[in-house]
Order: structure tokens, then sequence, then C-alpha cells
């Protein structure tokens, strides 16, 4: 089986692929001071429950996939695969990684490895024109053309990000669960927030997807719109642009890339 891992700034989700078919997965904070040890040991806590696997570390695991957006995160995985999966082929998505996306910005090197693996699998499941939109610690809004390139993309505040702003600066304001509220005119404090946050963060989709959109196609109707990210269902329902959701595009198209990349293992 193919353990997949995917390192975001607040959390990572592992996911452990059967074939083309995901059969379990976790998710998991991210914390930039856990020691490859300290790692190793939290991969054996959670795939030791799995009835598929074997009680050793590595045992059922045929190949692993990472991608991170924290590099002390990726270094420490990278001493993980080495010290505990050395027998393992493993693909850490860096420059020189094949990943079948040609990358059109002034800088490919300073694009996410995230937002490529996400354009990878939105090509191989959906084809472009396409904009995925991830709802992660930013939220990420990246333009996909008709022939499968990254052409560019938009970066803005998380959810997350806002409501610990408001707590913090709001001097009677607190941090509150994000939950979608009774109704858009709150009839108190926790609610207005809640309908700032699930409208607001609605409206600002629909307005940037519907301007790249413009600006992608000749037709935006062409552009299919995948939302992922696990803040992502408390913006699906209001949305009016996102055609489809796919909450382990990441995962998929970290499946995607080793599968590339297996020949060069």
């Amino acid at each position: 089986m193919l353990l997949t891992i995917d390192v975001g700034n607040t959390q990572t989700v592992l996911g452990l692929f059967d074939g083309e078919d995901i059969v379990e997965h976790w998710r998991i904070s991210t914390d930039a001071r856990r020691t490859a040890d300290e790692l190793a040991v939290l991969l054996q806590g959670l795939m030791g429950m799995h009835p598929l696997l074997g009680d050793e570390l590595g045992d059922g695991i045929d190949g692993i996939a990472i991608c991170a957006t924290v590099p002390s995160v990726l270094h420490e995985l990278r001493e993980v695969t080495r010290r505990y999966y050395g027998d393992v082929p493993a693909v850490l998505v860096e420059p020189g990684v094949k990943t079948g996306v040609p990358i059109l910005t002034d800088n490919p090197k300073e694009v996410g490895a995230d937002r490529i693996i996400n354009s990878a699998a939105a090509i191989e499941l959906y084809g472009g024109p396409a904009i995925v939109v991830d709802f992660g610690t930013a939220t990420t809004f990246d333009a996909i053309s008709a022939r499968g390139e990254y052409v560019g993309g938009v970066i803005a505040p998380g959810i997350e990000i806002s409501v610990e702003a408001l707590g913090v600066k709001g001097a009677q304001l607190r941090k509150i669960e994000v939950a979608r509220p009774r109704s858009v005119i709150g009839k108190n404090t926790v609610e207005a927030m809640q309908a700032g946050i699930v409208y607001g963060f609605a409206g600002q989709v629909d307005g940037v997807v519907s301007r790249m959109a413009r600006e992608l196609a000749d037709d935006p109707d062409d552009v299919t719109v995948i939302a992922t990210g696990g803040l992502a269902p408390m913006v699906l329902g209001e949305s009016a642009v996102i055609d489809e959701h796919q909450p382990w595009l990441t995962l998929i198209g970290l499946r995607l890339v080793y599968e590339r990349n297996a020949s060069r293992l």
C-alpha cells in the first residue's frame, strides 16, 4: 500500500491507498518541533491500528509520497523515510520531481508543492480549464489551463486565521466555533461573527473565482471549480461557483506523482 503525507501549516493529512482507493486517512496537527523519532512513533501509533498493516513500522507499506509546506517538517520526514523506511521507495515532492504539470509563473520554485499536487489531481480527475480552491491555513485559488498548465493563483487569509484575528484584535470579541449561524443577520455577537465568516468567505470565493474564470477561459462556464481542504464544507452550501468537492485532492495528487516517478526509484 502507498502512504501519502500532506504537511500543511496547521494540519497534516495522511492517507493510505490500496491501488487507486483510499482505505484509511488521519489528520494530525503540524508541529515544526517534532523530531524524526517522534514522527516515527506517531506513524506507528496511527498505522498500527489498521488491520491491513503489520505490527512493525513499515509492514505493508510499499511506497511513500510526501509534500510539505513547512521545510523543517519535510527535513524530519526525510529522516523518517531514511531511518525507519529505508527499504521503501519514497517520493518527496520538491524541485526535480516529475509532476506532469508545467508551471507558468515568474518563479516556479516559489509555488507551494501542495498547489502543484492539487493541480495534478484536478487535471487527472476533471480536466482543464479548472480552478482549485483550497481551504487551509490560507485560502488559495489555483488556475489550471485547458492544456493542464499551472497558470498562477490567488492567496487570501484562511478562515481560521480570520477567526483568530477577530478574537485577538476585537476588544469585545472572542474566538468562536466556525459554524453556520441560524441566519445571515446575527441575533448575538457569536452568530454575527459566524455569519461574517461563513457568508463573507462564500462571497469572497464567488467573487475571486468569477474574475479568475473570465481571465482563464473564453467561456467562464467551461471552467470546473473544485473545492478541497478541511474547512471547505463550511462554504460549500453557500458558494454559487463550486462545481466539485474532493476532500482528498492532495492525497490523490500525491499518488499520481508517486506513480509518475516510480520508475526512477
